[in-house]
């Protein structure tokens, strides 16, 4: 990890923050983020995540394209955490079991509010979802939370 940049350094310590938050116990899942601006969720979908009727139940949508669309943006902000503001979900086909992908993008903003999108991709490639949220700088330094660290912290 020596050759990376500040901003590689900050990808993997937000990375780790996902993978330390509590909520992630429910779903095993990994985030990579590849590059400013971008955000992928790598996760899998099985029946403990259905509602009645044998489907991913709306938290599974929402919370895999709020992180998603959250962690795109905040790949933009080195110091602050992020906090949702809003979120909006287009739901579109079923989630069933299997592999399924959230892909985030920053959209607009740099300062104060930032607007990031996510799209959720099926196994077979299908779009099964899309939502676009707003998120705000929050007053919690992200070198303050648990599991945040960058490679020059640890040391």
């Amino acid at each position: 990890m020596s050759g990376e940049t500040g901003a590689e350094a900050h990808y993997r310590a937000l990375e780790s923050l996902y993978a330390a938050a509590p909520i992630n116990q429910f779903f095993a899942s990994r985030l990579e983020i590849p590059e400013e601006g971008m955000a992928r969720i790598h996760f899998e979908v099985d029946p403990r995540h259905y509602h009645a009727a044998g489907a991913a139940h709306g938290t599974t949508y929402f919370k895999m394209l709020d992180d998603a669309a959250f962690y795109a943006a905040n790949s933009l902000v080195n110091d602050f955490f992020l906090l949702t503001t809003a979120f909006n979900l287009l739901l579109t086909r079923p989630m069933k079991k299997g592999p399924i992908i959230a892909e985030g993008r920053w959209v607009n903003g740099r300062r104060r509010v930032l607007v990031a999108d996510a799209r959720l991709i099926d196994g077979e490639g299908e779009e099964v979802a899309r939502g676009t949220g707003t998120f705000m700088r929050s007053r919690i330094a992200l070198a303050s939370l648990p599991g945040y660290a960058r490679p020059t912290d640890r040391q």
